[in-house]
């Protein structure tokens, strides 16, 4: 009986994972546009001290560049905004896929491989470099160097 509770419970995880509500008023929750998109009318176009255009002008500009790039931007988005979603799933899909199947296997198969060439390698080491070390070190224990001042 708490075997099959487990199992549902798993089940509902999983499922709430691929049907969980989105956010419709923080749409970027972990902020990875933060620098990028926040692009303003003051941002692009400014007007120096003693070169003002007329009021009506500048207005009316500020206007036009805000509404047109909110329509643009949801225009594109409403054509492009679908596919590419397919699209960009299908390539992170495409990437998680390569890491399971592919990249992670390799590399611990790597990692096996390469413990058995450590200890060989560890071995040859120990047996013909800490004899000759050891051997060079006794001849240079004896060596003193003092230091003297000359005037």
């Amino acid at each position: 009986m708490a075997e099959e509770q487990t199992q549902l419970e798993e089940r509902i995880i999983i499922k709430d994972q691929h049907t969980k509500e989105i956010d419709l008023v923080n749409r970027d929750p972990k902020r990875i546009n933060e620098d990028v998109v926040k692009v303003d009318f003051e941002d692009v176009i400014a007007e120096p001290v003693g070169t003002y255009s007329f009021d009506g002008v500048w207005k009316t500009s500020y206007t036009t560049f805000t509404v047109s790039k909110y329509w643009c931007y949801r225009l594109l988005s409403a054509i492009l905004g679908i596919p590419l979603a397919v699209v960009w799933g299908f390539i992170f899909a495409l990437i998680s896929f390569c890491h399971i199947w592919a990249v992670v296997p390799c590399i611990k198969s790597y990692l096996i491989e390469i413990q058995c060439v450590s200890r060989i390698y560890s071995l040859c080491i120990h047996t013909f470099c800490d004899p000759l070390f050891e051997a060079l070190s006794k001849i240079c224990s004896n060596v003193r160097v003092a230091l003297r001042k000359e005037p």
